[in-house]
C-alpha cells in the first residue's frame, strides 16, 4: 500500500529540479525581442508557488494515504496473528475431542460387552420365571374372572334387591289400604243391627269378636278391635275385666262402660309434642350430635299437623362444604303443599304433601336409599310417590348440624321467617336404612318405633325460641 505513494514522491522532486534547469537555460539564451527578465522571474516565481502548494497538497494527501495503509497493515498483521491463536486452540480442542470420543468408544465397548451379558440372563431368568409363573398366571385369571362373575352377580342382586324393595313398598301400600277397608268394615260391625222385620233372611255376618275376624285381621296385621280378647291381651284391656265386661248385682254380664268411637282411620298415637308457634327465626330445635357415621341409606318418620296453611321446613342438614346435604323444605315448591327433598344441594326431587294442609295430625315418612338412587314418600300409611335415580351411590357426610324447623343458610345459622314451619310435629325419628313397608304401617298406627333409631327427640339439645314441648295422651286431644 505504501510504494506508489513513494513512487510519486520520487517522481515530484525529479520532476521540479528538470523544470528549474529547463527556465534557467531558457533565461540564459540570446536576447532577442522578448519580455524582460523580471518580468519573467516573477512568472516563475509565481508559477512555483503555485506548484510548490499543489505539491505540498499532494504531499499530505499521500502521507495520510501513507498512515491509512499502515494501520490497514497492523490491523492485518494483528489479525493473522489471532487467526494463527485460533487456529492453534481449534487443533488443541480436536485433539482432546478426539482423545474423549476414544475413551467414549471404549466404554461403549465395554457396556455393550456387558448389556450382552446382562440381556443372556436377562432371558434365562425370563424363561425360568415364565415356567414358574404360568401357573400362577392362570390363577390370577381364574382369580380375575370370579371376582368380574362375583362382581356381575353383586350387581344383579342389587337391581333384585331394588326391584324387592319398590315392589315390598307397594305391596305394603295395599295391605296398609286393605287394613283401613278392614278397620272401616269393622268399625261399621260395631254399629246396632236393625231390628230384623218379615222378608228374606239375611246372611249371617261375622260378629265383631268373632275368631274368624280376629285371625283375618292378625294376617293383615291390623289392631285388634276394641274390647276384643287380642286388644285385652296385648293392651291389658284399659282397666277392663278380662271377661270383656262386669257382672250385674244378679249375675247377667252388663254392656261394658260407653267410650269414645273412632273415627274411620283415626288413630291415637302418644309422646312429646313440639309446638311451632310463629315464623320466628329463634324457632329452632337442634338434634345433636348430628349424624355420627356417613348414611347411604335413610328413613325419617314423624306425626305432622301445620298451622298456617303452608309447608315451611321440617329438617335442616348442614356441613362445612354444603349447606343442603339434607333438606326438607316447602319455600321454592312449584306448588302448594308440596316440599324439595334435598340430598347434597342442587339435587332434590319436589314430594306432593298437600295432604298436610288439612291441619290435622297426619303420619308422614320419607325413605330414601343410595342402591339405585331409589326414594319413597308415605302419609299416612299410604305410598304417594316413588322413584329412582336420586343421588344414585351418594354418601350423607357425617359431624353437619341437624335442626327442625328452620332451614340453614350455614352450619347452625343464616336462618329465614320465611322458611319456618309453623305447626307441630310428634314422634321424629331418624334411621341409616329404608323401613319396610309395615315399619312404617305400624308407626303410623301409633305403635313403638322400630329399632336402630340414630336420632329422636329425645336428642334435642335444646328448644329455643317461642317453640313449647308437651305432653299429650293422643295427639288428637293436643291443643
Amino acid at each position: 500500500m505504501g510504494c506508489p505513494g513513494r513512487k510519486t514522491l520520487s517522481f515530484f522532486l525529479i520532476f521540479v529540479p528538470v523544470c528549474l534547469h529547463g527556465a534557467l537555460s531558457q533565461e540564459a539564451g540570446p536576447a532577442g525581442p522578448r519580455k524582460p527578465f523580471f518580468e519573467r522571474l516573477r512568472r516563475l516565481e509565481e508559477q512555483f508557488r503555485r506548484f510548490q502548494e499543489v505539491t505540498l497538497t499532494h504531499l499530505r494527501g499521500i502521507a495520510s494515504n501513507y498512515n491509512v495503509s499502515y494501520n490497514v497493515d497492523v490491523r492485518f498483521r494483528s489479525l493473522a496473528e489471532e487467526s494463527q491463536a485460533v487456529a492453534l486452540a481449534v487443533n488443541q480442542s480436536q485433539a482432546a475431542v478426539q482423545g474423549d470420543l476414544a475413551h467414549l468408544r471404549a466404554r461403549m465397548r465395554k457396556m455393550e460387552r456387558k448389556s450382552r451379558k446382562a440381556d443372556s440372563r436377562l432371558r434365562a431368568l425370563d424363561l425360568a420365571l415364565g415356567e414358574k409363573s404360568e401357573p400362577r398366571a392362570r390363577e390370577r385369571k381364574v382369580q380375575k374372572d370370579a371376582a368380574a362373575g362375583l362382581a356381575r352377580d353383586v350387581q344383579a342382586l342389587r337391581d333384585t334387591l331394588a326391584r324387592l324393595s319398590d315392589l315390598v313398598h307397594r305391596q305394603g301400600a295395599r295391605l296398609a289400604a286393605l287394613e283401613g277397608r278392614l278397620h272401616m268394615a269393622t268399625l261399621g260391625a260395631m254399629a246396632p243391627a236393625p231390628v230384623p222385620g218379615p222378608g228374606p233372611a239375611q246372611p249371617d255376618r261375622p260378629r265383631l269378636g268373632s275368631p274368624k275376624l280376629q285371625r283375618g285381621r292378625q294376617a293383615l296385621g291390623a289392631a285388634p278391635e276394641p274390647g276384643s280378647a287380642a286388644q285385652d291381651s296385648a293392651q291389658g284391656t284399659r282397666g277392663r275385666p278380662a271377661s270383656g265386661g262386669h257382672q250385674t248385682p244378679n249375675g247377667a254380664a252388663a254392656a261394658p262402660p260407653a267410650q269414645t268411637p273412632e273415627r274411620p282411620g283415626e288413630t291415637c298415637p302418644a309422646g312429646p309434642v313440639l309446638v311451632f308457634p310463629n315464623a320466628s327465626t329463634e324457632n329452632v330445635v337442634p338434634l345433636g350430635p348430628g349424624f355420627p357415621t356417613a348414611l347411604r341409606a335413610l328413613s325419617f318418620c314423624s306425626w305432622v299437623r301445620t298451622a298456617s296453611g303452608r309447608l315451611g321446613t321440617l329438617l335442616s342438614y348442614a356441613t362445612e362444604d354444603n349447606d343442603n346435604k339434607l333438606v326438607l323444605h316447602g319455600r321454592d315448591s312449584l306448588a302448594p303443599g308440596s316440599v324439595h327433598f334435598v340430598i347434597g344441594d342442587p339435587a332434590f326431587r319436589e314430594l306432593p304433601l298437600q295432604l298436610l294442609l288439612d291441619g290435622r295430625w297426619h303420619h308422614v315418612c320419607v325413605l330414601w336409599t343410595s342402591v339405585q338412587g331409589r326414594y319413597w314418600l308415605h302419609v299416612d300409611r299410604r305410598l304417594v310417590a316413588a322413584g329412582s335415580h336420586f343421588r344414585e351411590g351418594y354418601e350423607i357426610p357425617p359431624g353437619g348440624s341437624l335442626v327442625l324447623g328452620q332451614e340453614q343458610d350455614s352450619v347452625g345459622g343464616g336462618f329465614d321467617s320465611s322458611e319456618a314451619f309453623v305447626g307441630s310435629v310428634s314422634g321424629v325419628a331418624i334411621w341409616d336404612r329404608a323401613l319396610v313397608p309395615g315399619e312404617v304401617a305400624s308407626l303410623a298406627a301409633g305403635r313403638e318405633l322400630p329399632t336402630g333409631a340414630i336420632l329422636t327427640l329425645a336428642n334435642a339439645t335444646r328448644v329455643g325460641g317461642f317453640v313449647q314441648r308437651a305432653n299429650c295422651t293422643c295427639l288428637e286431644l293436643c291443643p
